[in-house]
């Protein structure tokens, strides 16, 4: 069938095309099936339905917040997950065994350090402070001073017995508490610690202030000072402290005291030991100051009237007599220009004159030996620290490089390679030469090695020569550390020489404290005897003291009437404190290089004159 087409062309018609309605209309449901059978997406059933019906989010009134609800869900789901996590690491924490890391026990030197200042406790004269911590001591001596009517200081009350005696021998006392002062200036962080730091403080003060007791302290200038109280004199039957065999608790007989009007040695030692202690209680502005005057006033005394404090004395000159005054010149004046920062000091102390006249220059069998007679290693050490840290130059140089040299030659004559001393089999030095009570003058070497050995350290200077061979500073503390190693029980007689220390150590202890029982019973003059004489041993520990030590062939003797062994003494024990500070703890504690310059004011050498002229 043909019709026209519009476009001008012939239109067929196919015959297909005519079917009935009902024939396009099923097929146009087949084509919308085959439509809505693949999903629509949203835009267009959104032109198919119009605006569909928005569903609706679901939120928890919290009362001063308003959250969803599934986030108010997922919050309190991750607390409730996190509170179980941490009760279970918690459970298991506590239900596993665990493994205690404590600090490292404190080292032997540092034990033997508690024990050996507790020695000093035991040594306290007067009335007692409360936390003293040695049972069986009490008040003593509370009338020294009072019972001499030839004296005219009535209160010598305090201070410390020198040894097994109840004597108070103030030149070994002074030297005593200057050793202990420079070691808490040097080694002070080590001191606390160890916790003992208020400890060694209250030591010293205890000294000086009785010190103080002993002359005018106020005034400028003073004419006699007290150099001894009690009396060792054997020779009659009169009671006194050693013809007696008591505590000091109950001595009631009459106690001498000994005055001297010209005794530089003694002056020049209590004016070092109260300038040092005024540099320890630095911090305490008017003590340190009242120390500081007290020394300037001992020092003029001693430079104005020249003399041995053992020249007048039978005593003194038999228990502890000095030798020289001119050793402790140098000493007083290096420890008062410390303390001070007055020049005039160092002038002096630097003096070649003053140290010819202490034997700087020519040596001696004792030379480089430290000792309560002799003081000149112990100011070339000192002054040897002033060169190393500030350098004052011109015009003390030359003196200070000398003594800084010589302090290298008696360094060198310590140790093994060099046959300056003589060393027992079991490695003890004999400083002494294999004369008794060797261990004083060990420990004090000791303390000298160690300490410029740190000085060295501290000046970043590696070590010093002997001759053409050099020595690294390490080999110093070796031989301290062998001589306090010694001391403190590695030895042939595998001995402790400190009593307290370790298992082994002396039990016959002379000293009349220690060997009479604390039974309320007062043993008189004689009746003491009966202890003295004992067999058995002490029946009261003197923790910490260090005995005389053993002879020259390590050989040792427990016997309570043989001092040569077994007497301690405060000039030993003090020594032995400073080198077991010095000793103590870390590697990485180092000395305290600034505080002994506090009173020193910043230096400006003075350059040294021009040459002379040149002459044709």
């Amino acid at each position: 069938m043909y019709g026209r087409d519009p476009w001008g062309g012939p239109l067929e018609i196919n015959a297909a095309d005519s079917a009935t309605d009902d024939d396009r209309s099923r097929n146009l449901q087949d084509y919308d099936r085959a439509a809505l059978s693949r999903p629509l997406d949203e835009t267009q059933q959104s032109w198919l339905l119009g605006p569909g019906e928005q569903k609706k989010k679901k939120y928890v009134d919290l009362g001063c917040i308003i959250v969803s609800r599934k986030i108010f869900v997922w919050t309190v789901g991750t607390i409730l997950a996190a509170g179980l996590l941490a009760g279970f690491i918690t459970l298991i924490v506590k239900t596993v065994p665990r493994h205690h890391h404590h600090p490292p026990p404190p080292d032997n030197y540092t034990v033997a350090l508690h024990k050996a200042l507790m020695f000093f406790n035991a040594q306290r004269s007067g009335k007692l402070p409360k936390h003293n911590n040695v049972s069986w001591r009490g008040n003593s001596c509370l009338n020294d001073g009072k019972s001499d009517s030839g004296t005219i200081f009535k209160d010598l009350v305090g201070g410390y017995y020198d040894a097994g005696d109840a004597i108070k021998f103030n030149f070994p006392q002074s030297f005593a508490m200057t050793m202990l002062s420079w070691s808490v200036i040097e080694y002070s962080a080590k001191y606390e610690a160890a916790g003992e730091l208020n400890h060694i403080k209250e030591i010293i003060k205890w000294g000086t202030d009785y010190f103080l007791k002993t002359f005018n302290s106020t005034a400028d200038s003073i004419d006699r000072l007290v150099m001894q109280v009690g009396s060792g004199d054997t020779s009659g039957q009169t009671p006194n402290d050693h013809y007696c065999w008591m505590r000091p608790e109950d001595i009631d007989y009459e106690r001498k005291v000994a005055e001297c009007h010209s005794c530089s040695d003694l002056a020049s030692e209590m004016a070092a030991a109260l300038a040092s202690a005024s540099i320890v209680f630095k911090d305490n502005k008017a003590y340190s100051q009242k120390l500081v005057h007290g020394a300037k006033t001992l020092f003029k005394f001693s430079r104005d009237q020249r003399g041995r404090y053992s020249a007048g004395s039978s005593e003194a000159a038999t228990f502890y007599n000095s030798t020289s005054y001119w050793d402790e010149f140098v000493w007083g004046a290096s420890w008062l220009y410390y303390a001070t920062g007055n020049s005039s000091y160092l002038q002096l102390a630097t003096t070649p004159g003053l140290a010819k006249h202490a034997g700087a220059f020519w040596g001696g069998p004792y030379y480089g030996v430290l000792s309560w007679d002799n003081k000149l290693a112990g100011s070339q050490v000192l002054l040897s620290r002033l060169r190393l840290f500030l350098n004052p130059g011109y015009p003390y140089e030359e003196i200070l490089r000398t003594f800084h040299n010589q302090t290298g030659i008696f360094m060198c004559s310590f140790l093994p390679d060099f046959t300056t001393f003589n060393r027992t089999k079991g490695g003890l030095i004999q400083l002494n030469h294999g004369a008794p009570q060797p261990l004083q003058y060990v420990v004090n070497a000791a303390f000298l090695a160690t300490v410029f050995s740190d000085y060295l350290d501290a000046a970043d200077t590696p070590g010093w020569y002997c001759g053409p061979h050099f020595y690294q500073t390490s080999v110093l503390r070796k031989f301290a550390e062998t001589q306090i190693n010694y001391i403190l029980g590695k030895n042939p007689r595998k001995m402790s020489y400190v009593v307290g220390v370790g298992n082994h150590y002396p039990k016959h202890v002379h000293h009349r404290g220690a060997s009479i029982p604390k039974n309320k019973v007062k043993y008189n003059c004689k009746g003491g005897w009966k202890w003295r004489d004992s067999k058995k041993p002490n029946p009261n520990n003197i923790v910490g003291a260090m005995v005389a030590g053993p002879d020259r062939h390590d050989g040792f003797h427990d016997v309570r009437t043989n001092y040569n062994y077994t007497e301690p003494t405060l000039a030993g024990n003090a020594g032995l404190v400073a080198a077991l500070v010095a000793l103590s703890g870390d590697r990485t504690t180092k000395i305290d290089k600034n505080t002994i310059f506090s009173a020193v004011p910043p230096m400006f050498p003075t350059p040294p004159p021009p040459p002379a002229p040149w002459k044709p």
